[in-house]
């Protein structure tokens, strides 16, 4: 069998970090463990992740399921229940177990810090709510709001909150918490289009 290069070489080293992952478990996780079932070298893999945390984080990225399309239910309310149903899906229990176990190494390991921090902050998850917002719109279900950034990003921080702190993403009990007790009350309390920062605010009917 020729040397592998370029991308089936990362497809096995990512591959082979995730089955590491999902049987011992971030903090028991070595770059020679890896090296070893991916069938290459550490130098190999460092070169292209330098620390454990690159690695880890890089895997679960690999093996995360794509992002659906935003739920079309036919109501505010039910998509949002339904889009949050959807990122604990792609989350996972083993994804949880990696980015909690990431945070607990944080306060000792700065690279772990930068690279959990750096991989906290991309989201496309924005999208998905300011999708349902439109729609919900459009069936005048509810008036035009102007959504503040830090209320599209809502659903995918506070899930990440809970890994974070918890371990694992959050159960039914707690998604539709979320959504009714913050979610909602943030959209239908946003300002409308056109509304002047420096003007008081009307209390909506």
């Amino acid at each position: 069998m020729g040397r592998r290069r370029g991308e089936r070489l990362e497809q096995a080293i990512l591959n082979a970090t995730w089955d590491l992952l999902t049987q011992v478990g971030y903090a028991k996780l070595t770059m020679e463990a890896v090296a070893a079932r991916a069938g290459t070298s550490r130098p190999v893999i460092h070169r292209r992740w330098p620390t454990r945390a690159r690695l880890a984080l890089a895997a679960l990225d690999h093996t995360a399921p794509p992002d659906a399309e935003p739920p079309d239910t036919g109501g505010l309310r039910t998509d949002l229940l339904a889009m949050m149903r959807q990122i604990t899906h792609r989350f996972g229990s083993v994804h949880g177990e990696v980015l909690a176990g990431m945070t607990a190494e944080t306060a000792r390991d700065p690279e772990a810090a930068h690279a959990l921090r750096a991989r906290l902050t991309v989201t496309t998850r924005g999208q998905q709510v300011a999708t349902i917002v439109r729609r919900a719109v459009e069936r005048n279900e509810i008036l035009p709001v102007l959504l503040p950034s830090r209320v599209t990003t809502l659903p995918l921080d506070l899930i990440r909150n809970e890994i974070v702190l918890y371990g694992r993403p959050p159960g039914e009990d707690a998604i539709t918490e979320i959504v009714d007790s913050v979610l909602l009350p943030a959209i239908l309390h946003a300002p409308a289009p056109g509304f002047d920062a420096g003007q008081p605010v009307a209390e909506k009917p």
